[in-house]
């Protein structure tokens, strides 16, 4: 059965580094992108199942911009993305009870920076069995059966 492929946007390439690890233990591809022009390129080749975007890169607004652009395409609208990010951080602003926003904040789910291997998976595990995001991947396996080695 093939992988889930998630694709990590962001520009912070030691985090990459450092989730990649967790990531791909866990049984998932992962392929990342450092800015929004490169992770725009991969969506299109990729067709990842799963997306995890930083909300800050090259611009303050570039993860909010990039989701509204992929909820807004047809051909990617059913892609879930979890905003992975410090913008309440840096910037005070609390941004998580305005995550699923159709306009302001278009993404299936938020996690502040850093972020616990744990909390991570299980989210990322949460957003993969959502139904929405059936109509794109043809990929449909439980958090569980991932995590769980085969029996066999």
């Amino acid at each position: 059965m093939k992988k889930p492929r998630i694709l990590m946007i962001d520009d912070d390439v030691d985090l990459c580094s450092a989730l990649r690890v967790t990531i791909e233990h866990a049984g998932y591809d992962m392929l990342t992108a450092a800015s929004r022009a490169e992770g725009m390129e991969k969506i299109q080749s990729e067709r990842p199942d799963l997306i995890i975007l930083d909300a800050m890169m090259e611009t303050w607004q570039d993860g909010f911009e990039m989701s509204r652009d992929l909820k807004s395409d047809p051909r990617f609208k059913h892609v879930p993305i979890l905003m992975l990010t410090i913008v309440e951080e840096k910037t005070g602003l609390e941004m998580k009870s305005t995550a699923g926003d159709p306009v302001w904040l278009p993404v299936d789910g938020f996690l502040d920076k850093p972020v616990a291997p744990a909390v991570l998976l299980a989210e990322i595990g949460k957003l993969l069995e959502n139904p929405r995001a059936e109509t794109f991947s043809p990929w449909r396996q439980s958090y569980s059966e991932i995590m769980l080695p085969d029996p066999n």
